[in-house]
Parts: structure tokens; C-alpha cells; sequence
């Protein structure tokens, strides 16, 4: 492989719309490399400090923010996350796929500074369903589940948005069938000859 400047990746979407699932898949390709968000959230049970998030507290989040270690970063559900800068930086003068999954507000951040990439979200079939699938997860207790469903309409809307004069994402794919969406992405980081 040539040694050109690598492409940056956005997937978001709601939560329980698919998108780890479709990162996850991403992260198998030799040449993907996979941003770690930092978050203030509770680790769930077999998360990894560093391999699925940076676990940090509130005050040593805020810290870094102050100093600028951050690509992007917001508030989802009461805690902070964020996109650490530089693996992005090191990742993309190897030439490699730099992948983030980040939710709507960072993405937005994104768009405003004039980062350049491609920008997929993620969105269920219908908030029914997503609904059904948070459920099923068994993860989230049912107050919780609703704020979830909140959310995800207001980030469904924030999707077909404009910024700067550009849609918020330059894909939307809808996750009826979670193989076919994945096929759906790769067709797109990597078009058929």
C-alpha cells in the first residue's frame, strides 16, 4: 500500500441503533484503527479500561478539556465523552482508516471546525423498534430506556441537518438487517473495483 494520508471515519447514531455492532465488524480490517472515547460514565460489566473506553473521573475529564486533548466531546445522559486527539493525528499520516463512533453533538463539533471525512449515521427502522432492541439489551432499567428513546428522536432529527452549509452526515443508512448494513458501510470505505 501506498503511504497516503489516511481517511477519517464518522459513525453515529442512537443508542441501541446499531452502530458498535457496525464498528465492531469495521475494526477487523487491517487497516482500521479505532478511536477509544474517554467517558465519565460507569464501567459496565466486561468493559475494558482502554480497550472499550478510557474510564476517567469528572474532574481529571475537565482537566484534560482545559487542555485541549480532545477532538470533539459533549454530554450524553449526564456523563462526558470525548475523542482523544492525536491517535487520530498518527493514525491518518500512516495512512490508515481512522474510525470514530461518537454521537450527534460531536459530530457537529466536527463539521464546524471543517474536519474532513466521511460521516455515516446509523438510524433504526422506527423508534418502535428501538425501543424493543434497548429492552432486549437488559442493560438499562426502564426510566432509563425512555430517556434513551428521547434522545435518539432528537439526534434522528439533528441527522438530516445542515452545517456550514453541508448535510451533518453524508450518509444515513437505515439498520433493518444489521449484516446488510455493515456491507452497507464497507461498500463505502471500500468500493468495489
Amino acid at each position: 500500500m501506498s503511504m497516503q494520508r489516511g481517511k477519517l471515519v464518522v459513525i453515529s447514531g442512537p443508542s441501541g441503533a446499531g452502530k458498535t455492532s457496525v464498528c465492531r465488524a469495521l475494526k477487523l480490517h487491517a487497516d482500521v484503527v479505532f478511536s477509544v472515547s474517554a467517558t465519565t460514565r460507569t464501567q459496565r460489566a466486561g468493559e475494558q479500561d482502554g480497550v472499550d473506553y478510557h474510564f476517567l473521573s469528572r474532574e481529571d475529564f475537565q482537566r484534560r478539556l482545559g487542555e485541549n486533548q480532545f477532538l470533539e466531546w459533549a454530554t450524553y445522559n449526564g456523563n462526558l465523552y470525548g475523542t482523544p486527539r492525536w491517535p487520530m493525528d498518527t493514525a491518518l499520516a500512516q495512512g490508515k482508516t481512522f474510525l470514530v463512533e461518537i454521537e450527534v453533538k460531536g459530530t457537529r463539533q466536527l463539521r464546524e471546525r471543517g474536519v474532513e471525512g466521511l460521516y455515516v449515521f446509523i438510524a433504526p427502522p422506527s423508534i418502535d423498534e428501538l425501543r424493543r432492541r434497548l429492552l432486549h439489551r437488559g442493560s438499562n432499567d426502564p426510566v432509563e430506556i425512555e430517556q434513551r428513546v428521547r434522545i435518539a428522536g432528537d439526534e434522528l432529527a439533528a441527522a438530516r441537518e445542515s452545517v456550514g452549509g453541508r448535510p451533518m452526515y453524508d450518509v444515513i443508512l437505515e439498520n433493518r438487517d444489521l449484516d446488510a448494513t455493515i456491507r452497507g458501510v464497507q461498500e463505502l470505505l471500500w468500493p468495489s473495483a
